[in-house]
């Protein structure tokens, strides 16, 4: 390949930065702890899987974007989230009176 053919990007190029994400809106709290179990363990394998927390404390510096260190207890994070109400979820609409799931 011939190096002439690599495009190189001019000094003075411009590199914009990532948008800030956008607040997410906060939900009614959970009454039911079935639902919050289910909830906050759906969020914990989020973060497993290397989903940015949603806590002010543990988000990345916008400056630099390093990242804090994660507490080796995602689960307890993920509850903190689903108790300040910044995780999102939806619930399954419920069947009409009489009829049953087949």
């Amino acid at each position: 390949m011939d190096e002439t053919s690599i495009p190189v990007p001019a000094e003075d190029a411009v590199v914009e930065a990532a948008p800030e994400p956008k607040p997410l809106p906060k939900m009614a709290p959970i009454r039911s702890r079935f639902l919050y179990v289910d909830v906050a363990a759906q969020r914990a394998k989020q973060l497993r899987r290397g989903a940015l927390p949603r806590l002010a404390h543990l988000r990345p510096d916008p400056e630099t974007g390093a990242r804090p260190e994660m507490p080796p207890k995602l689960e307890r994070v993920a509850m903190q989230e689903v108790e300040e109400g910044l995780v999102v979820y939806e619930l399954p609409d419920k069947p009409p009176v009489g009829e049953t799931a087949r």
